[in-house]
Parts: structure tokens; C-alpha cells; sequence
């Protein structure tokens, strides 16, 4: 795991004190920078050592084949994987005739910065050669939100006690060399010498190349660009080859000057414009970086971050341990989605090349709603890009011999890339996923106009998919049978619970959209027989249960499956790993929250005696082999009173990467468990609900956090809310005769511009007592305190 010695808590920043060379893969994640188009891993400047080199560009992949030992029908052909592109971070130094490497020489001092408000990376070093020249390093690295196609780098070398002749190598370089990677399933498959050089120019300080993948035939181009200052002359040479081109600057300094190089970056790709449009584009990029220079680059970066923050950040007083990681988290969702711009939103961003790159149902499941209340112009392009893939949903739908749409399990481009069918193609529930995410963003902005543009078309072509999918038994009852829901370790199975939910909601989200828009709905061929048999579905669907146990039935028998033994496999997590999916299938043990995530977001469907009966059940049979469960946990179980639990599962949402809990942060941030972190703190202890098209809190805090601030946009204003311990304060901060009606506690409150609001807050009494956990699955708070007490 990172320790904290390494990493200090700070409120804005993630700082590393010391350089941690068995660190380095899961440092580059956690310092990645992006804007949802590029993404840089934080590779040292020089570029060795390295844990994972990577340099991404949002949605550029190539294609690899998928191997079955037995194929079937419908069984997808082809993956896709995301390409690490053509490398610009690099600048190699030779102090005289010795390499500035961290492994040679010795290396007084080394930090590195994230700036979560400047949204860069800075380093510092200070170094002695073998033969004994002491220079300082300084570097600040930043990937643009307002110049999408661009990044910069300024690196400034200072002689500290001695003359010094330093050679400076700015660097492209294609088909970077990948070190051997995991036999985990999970992590991204190796590609060599992806890339094919098509056209390369070098001249004065500037060079470009331009590739394409070999099977998918994406075009791309990357540009660099300079700007030296040095006390005396500098001798510049600029070469460019198939797959590098190299600008390499010559200088000597005296004690006290310094050799100042600013980088900058420019990458584009298509699959439809031209080599010379795309050429050109990146050309462009440069040029107007050029113009702008890097001080104005950092003042527009710090003014879009700025504005960003004013309408997302959370504040917890408290918890110095999660105030730093919910910035964090934040930070990392707007990389990965600020800028996408009708891309796809990976599990991964842009920070690492797990799970290859692809799409989950995470993004509109756990992403989408943080964007929605504090980015909802990113959450809106999110849903753009599904809509654009829509055709490939339909096809995989009549490849299946179904109606409407069936997205896709994990994506980059939109056609399905799962082979495993039981955890991909069978969980059709990420077709509701999106149909939610496409309502929830038209209650919280109040947008009818991409209801109109997109919505409508994927609520209709998903509620089809339904119909076709589930059936009325003899007493009318509607079931959807043979399908996976969110837990993976329960697969094909009949009436999952929150995939019968969801469905129920998709179609009658889909029969209320079109009764707005009928002239639209006419055009996509609805009928009032076809949104009446929506409805009819609806209102029947069957939702399993437990009378003997009083419990909800994750699926229809599960509480009648064989227990199982976690005492002997407490030491084997994640289990699909050791052990068989046959076994993990057929017993009452879960992944993920899948009952629980149902009855988050269908609540009104659950009594308050219901929730916490569940909660007491699903607690001691979850094992959180999925970062997508600890914020679910944390939501639930602060609902029905077990905060210190909620606490506890918040915190380890939080500390996911920056202490590398799943000791996998090396192959990319979880993205989604970030998101998560957001979700714990103001749906957890904020009590935030979208009820109906109303905004409701029902907050309450543990007792390690003594206040909570946070702010959400909802219909086109800013409503914070200040949380301490007995009383919530509502403030209006847009418009000046502006109002909003939301419900506290269930209480109809109006809030007026100007005019906070102050509501006591209510006790929530635990109706049941803490439940356990499986045998070593608590969560990390508290097995980490016992640790420090001499427990287990």
C-alpha cells in the first residue's frame, strides 16, 4: 500500500516527499493529467525509470481478436484496446556527458505535486551527477481544459555550485516499448508496434508525426513546439524519423542560471477527416499555444478549474483523510470527463491502460451522476456519445433476436467487447443504466431540448429491448428472465431486482417521454398501444421476496441458495480469482452491491423496516470484489442509521488509489470509486434524492466528520448546504429574486437568493444493530484502527 509518510494529507494537493522507485506505476496513475481528450500518465520527465509508460488520446484504439476455445453464436469477434500514442512528456537531459537518471548520481531531494486548483503537475529535483555536478530540476506539466487538443511542460534546469554543459533532448516517440504485464484478467492486453508511421517534419524548434493503427485504421497526429531561454547561446538541431523526431537544445550555464524550455503539445485523431486536415489541425493547436505562452495557459487553466470548484467542491471538517481524496476524486472525474466531448467515459480515464481501455455501465451508474449536479454540460455530451453508437446497439439487439437496443457490456467504440456473455451480454441491465442516467439529467437541469435531441430515442429503442426481453406469466405478473444484474458472482438468473426496477423505470420513463414529445415519438414509430403495454409491464413487474426471512430476494430463490463459506476462503479475494465462477454462481455470495444499489436509487419502492432488514442481510454475504461497492454501502447503511458503518465505507471509496487498497491502481485510477467518494459524502450524509423531480436531503453526519458543505446545481441554480451536527443551512446563490422549493426531512422548505435557510435535523435511529461483515471483508477504516490497537 502507499503510506502516508509518502503522501501527505494536505486539502489541495497530493504531494509526493520522496521518490519511491517501487512506487512508480501507481504514482503515475495517481499524477496522470487529462482533460478528456489527452491523457498523460505522470512519467518522469526523462522518462526512465518507469513503472507504465502511457500516453492516451480519448477513444483511439485498435482492434485484436477475441480467441474462444468454443465459439457461439452472437459471440462478439473483435476487441478493442486503447493505444498508448505517441509519447510528448519526454525531455532527456545529460548533465555534460552523464544522463540526469534518479538511479545514477544521487538524488538529494525529489517532490512532485499535484495541484488539484491549478490542475498541474510540478517536480523538483536537485541532483549531483557521478562526477559531481549539482544541478535543480524544476518541472510543471499541464493538459489543457480550455485548448482541448493541447499540453505543456516547463522545465527549468538551474547550475547550483558549478559550471555545466547541459544537453537538453526533447522527444515523440511511437511504439513505445510496454513492460510485461499481469496474468490478471482485468488488465489491458499488450499491443507492439501498434502504430504506423505515415508522415513526419521536422524544422527550427518544431516537429510532427502522423500514424495509423494497423487493424482500425484511426488517423493520428501529434505536434510538438519550443520556447528556450537561456543567459547566452543555444545551439538547437530538430530531426525527425518514422516513429521519433527529437529537438535537442545545447547550452552552458554558470552557478545560478538556468536553461528554461517550454514545451508545447498538441495531439488530434480521426476516423473520417484527412491526413492533411488533421495535420493541419495540429498545427493549429501548436500555433495557438505558442501565442497564447505558458503563463496564460496556467491563468486560463486556474480560472476554468476555479469556476469548476465554485459549483463542485466538498468540504469536510474533520476528515483531513477525506477532504484531500474527495478533491482528488473530483479532480480525476473532470478529467475524464470534462472535455470529451461525445467520447466515451472509461473505467480507467485517461490514467492507465486497465481494463483496456473500455466503457462500463459505471459510467452512467456512478460518473454521470456527479457530472449531472456539478458538470452537467459534460454529462450531456457523455449521453451524446451513447446516443451516437446507438446504431451498433441496435444491431447487437438483432443479433441477439431482440427489439430496440442492447448496448454494450464494455466498449470503446460501441460494439460489444465482452467474451465472457454470463457478466457481459447478459447484463442488459446497462441499458436502464443509460435510460436512468438520460431522466435523471432532464430532473436535475430541466433541459427538455437533449430530451428532445437524444433522449426520447434511447429511452424508446431501450424500453423495445424490455419488452422483448421480459414476458407476463399466467396471473399477469411481468418477469425478465436469464440475465445478470450488477453482481457478477450471481449470473443468469430470473428476476434480478434491480434490473426488474430499472426496466420497470426505463418504460415508464420512456411512455412519459413520448406523451411530451408525441410528434417525435410518432416519428420513431410509438404508438398509444405500444407506451400502454409499457406502463402495463411496469405497474406488473415482479420483485422476489423473502416473507419467512422478511428480506427482498436479490434474485428469485437466492436466499435459498447454499450459504457460502467465507471462513475458509478469507484469504483468497477476490475470489474470482480463486475460485470457480461455477461455484461463485450457484451460492449466496456477492461481488457488488446489487440489492442494495436497487435500493438506493428505487427507494420509494422499500420500507424503512425493508431497508434495514436488507441491509442487515446483504452486509454479511457482500465481499466488495468491485470498487463499484464500498460508496454503495456507504449510502445504504447511512440510511438506515449505521453511520459509523457508512463512515467507514466512505472512507475506503476514498482511499481506493491514494493508498492503493486494491493494490491495482498501478494499471489506472477507478474512476468510478472516485465518483463514488462524492456519492457517499452528499447522498450518504447529505441525504441528496432526486424524488420524483423534486430535490429532497435528509442529512445526518458520523461522528468524525463536524460539518459537510457541498454545493449542486439543480434547474439552472447553485444550492449549497452547510451540515453540522443537528441543523442543515440551505443557501440560493444564483439570480436575484430566484427561489427553489426542495424538501428537507420530508418538509416542503422554500429558499430564496440572499436568505439561508436553517431546519434541525432529525435523529435516525438504527432499527437494527451494526451488521458484520464477511470473515476479512470489513471495511479498511476499521481494520486498519484494529490494527493499530493490536487487533487482527
Amino acid at each position: 500500500m502507499i503510506e502516508q509518510s509518502a503522501f501527505p494529507v494536505e486539502p489541495w494537493h497530493v504531494r509526493e516527499t520522496r521518490l519511491e522507485l517501487d512506487l512508480l506505476a501507481q504514482s503515475e496513475s495517481l499524477f496522470a493529467l487529462s482533460n478528456g481528450h489527452i491523457g498523460l500518465r505522470g512519467n518522469l520527465d526523462e522518462g526512465e525509470p518507469y513503472g507504465i509508460p502511457g500516453t492516451y488520446l480519448n477513444s483511439f484504439y485498435e482492434v485484436r481478436p477475441l480467441p474462444y476455445a468454443e465459439a457461439g453464436y452472437g459471440y462478439p469477434e473483435s476487441g478493442q484496446t486503447v493505444v498508448n500514442v505517441t509519447n510528448g512528456k519526454l525531455i532527456r537531459l545529460l548533465v555534460d556527458d552523464a544522463p540526469f537518471d534518479v538511479r545514477y548520481g544521487q538524488l538529494l531531494a525529489h517532490e512532485r505535486v499535484l495541484d488539484l486548483r491549478a490542475g498541474t503537475l510540478t517536480r523538483t529535483a536537485e541532483w549531483v551527477s557521478p562526477a559531481g555536478r549539482r544541478i535543480r530540476v524544476r518541472s510543471t506539466r499541464l493538459v489543457s481544459f480550455t485548448q482541448r487538443a493541447v499540453a505543456a511542460i516547463e522545465y527549468v534546469v538551474e547550475a547550483v555550485d558549478g559550471p555545466v554543459r547541459l544537453i537538453a533532448q526533447s522527444e515523440l516517440v511511437a511504439n513505445e516499448p510496454s513492460p510485461p504485464r499481469s496474468a490478471d484478467p482485468r488488465v489491458a492486453a499488450v499491443l507492439e508496434d501498434a502504430l504506423v508511421a505515415l508522415e513526419q517534419d521536422a524544422h527550427d524548434n518544431r516537429a510532427e508525426l502522423m500514424h495509423r493503427t494497423r487493424a482500425s485504421g484511426l488517423l493520428m497526429a501529434a505536434g510538438m513546439d519550443h520556447v528556450v531561454e537561456a543567459p547566452g547561446p543555444v545551439s538547437v538541431e530538430t530531426r525527425a524519423t518514422a516513429d521519433w523526431a527529437r529537438s535537442t537544445f545545447v547550452c552552458t550555464l554558470e552557478p545560478g542560471q538556468r536553461l528554461r524550455i517550454v514545451k508545447l503539445l498538441a495531439y488530434g485523431w480521426s476516423n473520417l477527416r484527412s491526413r492533411p486536415a488533421l495535420r493541419d489541425q495540429v498545427a493549429a493547436a501548436l500555433t495557438g499555444a505558442r501565442q497564447t505562452g505558458f503563463e496564460d495557459l496556467l491563468a486560463e487553466q486556474r480560472t476554468y478549474l476555479d469556476e469548476f470548484w465554485d459549483g463542485a467542491d466538498v468540504r469536510v471538517e474533520g476528515e483531513p483523510e477525506m477532504q484531500q481524496a474527495v478533491r482528488f476524486g473530483l479532480f480525476h472525474v473532470l478529467q475524464a470527463g470534462g472535455r470529451a466531448e461525445r467520447r466515451c467515459l472509461p473505467a480507467k480515464g485517461l490514467t492507465g491502460p486497465g481494463y483496456d481501455g473500455h466503457t462500463f455501465w459505471d459510467t452512467e451508474a456512478y460518473v454521470l451522476p456527479v457530472l449531472t449536479y456539478t458538470q452537467p454540460q459534460a454529462a450531456a455530451d457523455a449521453l451524446r456519445w451513447r446516443h451516437a453508437t446507438l446504431g451498433l446497439a441496435r444491431e447487437r439487439a438483432a443479433t441477439l433476436g431482440l427489439r430496440g437496443a442492447a448496448f454494450p457490456w464494455r466498449t470503446i467504440r460501441g460494439q460489444e467487447c465482452s467474451g465472457y456473455w454470463p457478466a457481459g451480454t447478459a447484463a442488459f441491465h446497462i441499458n436502464a443504466d443509460i435510460a436512468a442516467a438520460v431522466t435523471r439529467y432532464r430532473s436535475a437541469t430541466g433541459d427538455d431540448e437533449l430530451e428532445a435531441e437524444i433522449g426520447l430515442e434511447l429511452l424508446v429503442e431501450t424500453a423495445r429491448l424490455w419488452m422483448s426481453l421480459g414476458h407476463h406469466d399466467a396471473e399477469g405478473v411481468w418477469h425478465v428472465a436469464g440475465v445478470t444484474g450488477p453482481d457478477e458472482y450471481t449470473a443468469i438468473v430470473n428476476d434480478n431486482v434491480f434490473t426488474n426496477l430499472a426496466a420497470a423505470h426505463n418504460l415508464r420513463s420512456a411512455a412519459d417521454a413520448a406523451h411530451r414529445h408525441p410528434g417525435l415519438a410518432s416519428s420513431l414509430g410509438v404508438t398509444a398501444e405500444e407506451t400502454a403495454a409499457w406502463r402495463d409491464a411496469a405497474d406488473a413487474v415482479h420483485i422476489p421476496y423473502d416473507a419467512g426471512l422478511r428480506v427482498h430476494q436479490q434474485c428469485a430463490g437466492f436466499t435459498r441458495l447454499p450459504e457460502w463459506d467465507f471462513e475458509a476462503h478469507r484469504d483468497a479475494y477476490p475470489l474470482l480469482l480463486h475460485a470457480p465462477y461455477f461455484d461463485l454462481y450457484r451460492r449466496q455470495v456477492i461481488k457488488q452491491a446489487d440489492l442494495l444499489l436497487a435500493q438506493h436509487w428505487f427507494g420509494h419502492h422499500f420500507g424503512d423496516e425493508d431497508k434495514a432488514r436488507n441491509v442487515d442481510y446483504y452486509e454479511r454475504r457482500t465481499v466488495r470484489d468491485s470498487s463499484l461497492s464500498a460508496c454503495i454501502q456507504a449510502v445504504t447503511a447511512a440510511e438506515v442509521g449505521h453511520l459509523e458503518l457508512a463512515h467507514d465505507y466512505a472512507y475506503e471509496a476514498a482511499l481506493i488509489d491514494l493508498r492503493d487498497i486494491n493494490h491495482d491502481s498501478r494499471e489506472g485510477l477507478h474512476i468510478a470509486s472516485l465518483a463514488g467518494v462524492w456519492t457517499a459524502l452528499v447522498a450518504g450524509f447529505g441525504g441528496l434524492r432526486n424524488d420524483d423531480g423534486v430535490l429532497c436531503f435528509s442529512p445526518q453526519l458520523p461522528e468524525g466528520i463536524t460539518r459537510l458543505g457541498f454545493t449542486v446545481r439543480w434547474r439552472g441554480l447553485r444550492i449549497g448546504v452547510e451540515v453540522e451536527h443537528g441543523q442543515a443551512t440551505y443557501t440560493l446563490r444564483d439570480g436575484a429574486d430566484s427561489s427553489l422549493v426542495f424538501r428537507h426531512d420530508g418538509d416542503e422548505v422554500t429558499v430564496t437568493t440572499g436568505k439561508p435557510v436553517i431546519r434541525r435535523i432529525s435523529t435516525r435511529t438504527p432499527i437494527l444493530p451494526r451488521p458484520p461483515q464477511p470473515p476479512g471483508r470489513e471495511p479498511g477504516r476499521r481494520r486498519a484502527s484494529e490494527r493499530s490497537s493490536g487487533g487482527d
